[in-house]
């Protein structure tokens, strides 16, 4: 029970007419999660719920199958779950003030991951976030273009118009490249893409993706995508 208050877990008996768990797992599908009216991420965005993930999907992050009582999270920079919560929380989801560990919505999900959790004793998962962004060879341009359905399409939609993308502020890849170019003068577009696609936000660079560390994504899979994209 480390990974969050023990008194959530001994009030997880249920939110209104719904059990915990059941609630708990609307909330991880609802971007409504966040009170941000900007947000269009739910957990479901970025993280699978079953020990292997469905064919042709790239998520950014880890399932969260097993997620609930491993001993550290994102990479052991967390140690309590509802800590790595509260970080996507706050980081990528727009939410302003982090979940309380008394919320319902908080005693929620931790019954929904406790219920997909069967192992007591899983172990923590490595997560490599790239520190130093360089250069990566380019691959096949076809298995490019599985990579961008698998990781690419849900939010960006098509790529070169951005259709079916999950909200208009999501740019349209890859010509949102040549946009940020302004931002590391020198530096070629294919390289600005890697950037955004290792560290996602952070490092100035706008919007809340969250980055892809090299268990979700290899640089395999990264030269491909920039070959499919022209970059």
């Amino acid at each position: 029970m480390k990974g969050w208050m023990c008194a959530a877990a001994l009030l997880a008996a249920g939110c209104g007419p719904v059990p915990a768990a059941e609630y708990g797992a609307e909330l991880f599908k609802d971007a409504s999660l966040s009170e941000s009216q900007y947000n269009t991420f739910s957990c479901a965005t970025c993280h699978a719920t079953t020990a292997s993930p469905e064919p042709g999907r790239v998520y950014a992050g880890h399932s969260l199958y097993n997620s609930a009582f491993r001993p550290s999270f994102w990479g052991g920079y967390e140690t309590r779950l509802l800590d790595a919560v509260n970080f996507c929380y706050t980081a990528f989801m727009r939410g302003t003030t982090p979940l309380a560990p008394e919320e319902p919505k908080s005693r929620a999900l931790y019954e929904y991951l406790v219920s997909i959790s069967p192992d007591t004793q899983a172990p923590a998962l490595p997560l490599t976030l790239v520190k130093d962004i360089t250069d990566v060879p380019r691959g096949n341009a076809e298995w490019g273009a599985d990579v961008y359905r698998a990781a690419c399409l849900d939010c960006h939609g098509e790529a070169h118009t951005g259709k079916g993308r999950k909200t208009e502020l999501a740019p349209v890849l890859p010509e949102v490249a040549s946009e940020y170019g302004g931002l590391f003068p020198g530096v070629s577009p294919g390289v600005v893409f890697i950037e955004k696609v290792r560290h996602g936000r952070f490092f100035g660079v706008g919007g809340n993706m969250p980055p892809y560390s090299r268990e979700a994504l290899s640089d395999k899979d990264l030269g491909a995508l920039l070959a499919y994209l022209g970059l």
